[in-house]
């Protein structure tokens, strides 16, 4: 389990995170959700010790992540996937899985097997640029370049950005399918909010910042007014 603690998170005088609290079950998917600006990407740079806060903690199985560096966390387990993809375009899909072993905990052979039946059709273009590949191919990339480290805890901001609804509505089973059939961890920040809730267990909603809602996912999908005040849908 996460455990964060009175997390703050400033940019100069901005202040993106204040006095977050939250747990992040073991082997289940918490969707963090809300608008642009409500502190998602920062939730999960910090985690992953890419911004360091201005205070609090975050407990992970017993270790303190806060003042670790990055790959000193991705060892302990946890893998991040940043918004945008975060491939390497020059390089192969080949090359992209091989740089995501370089701090992982398992053996590349391995992994890249794992990886090539988890994504076949990474499976074909492994010699081919990642550049060439369409959005949803990208961002399956992504999410194999952080699993090959073998984590336990797999962070994921803005998987489905960019990709059209049926692209969108496979990566959320594959997400779901990683935590059902392996039982991983996962944190996925989502704009497309009704997405999330269809596969999280839990849900977490930010505005400004702060924790507005802490529930189970379905609770948070069928309360009208958390739609209406802080995810702009009523659908």
């Amino acid at each position: 389990m996460i455990r964060i603690s009175g997390l703050s998170v400033s940019y100069g005088a901005v202040r993106a995170l204040r006095d977050v609290s939250l747990d992040v079950p073991t082997g289940q998917i918490t969707a963090v959700i809300g608008a642009n600006g409500a502190g998602k990407t920062t939730l999960l740079r910090a985690i992953s010790s890419l911004v360091r806060p201005a205070g609090g903690s975050i407990d992970f199985d017993g270790t303190e992540l806060v003042g670790m560096r990055t790959e000193e966390v991705a060892r302990h387990g946890i893998g991040h996937v940043p918004e945008g993809r975060g491939v390497i375009e020059e390089f192969t899909v080949l090359e992209n899985l091989r740089l995501g072993a370089l701090h992982g905990r398992g053996k590349l052979a391995a992994g890249l097997e794992t990886q090539f039946e988890l994504f076949p059709a990474l499976a074909s273009r492994r010699k081919q640029h990642a550049g060439t590949l369409s959005g949803g191919e990208r961002q399956m990339l992504a999410m194999a370049r952080a699993l090959i480290g073998e984590p336990s805890v797999l962070l994921l901001d803005e998987p489905s950005l960019g990709l059209a609804p049926i692209v969108t509505r496979d990566v959320m089973m594959t997400i779901r399918a990683l935590c059902v059939d392996r039982g991983l961890t996962v944190v996925l920040v989502e704009q497309n909010a009704m997405s999330a809730l269809q596969v999280a267990d839990r849900a977490v909603v930010l505005h400004l910042g702060v924790v507005a809602a802490d529930d189970r996912a379905e609770v948070v999908r069928a309360d009208e007014n958390l739609r209406h005040y802080y995810l702009g849908t009523a659908s």
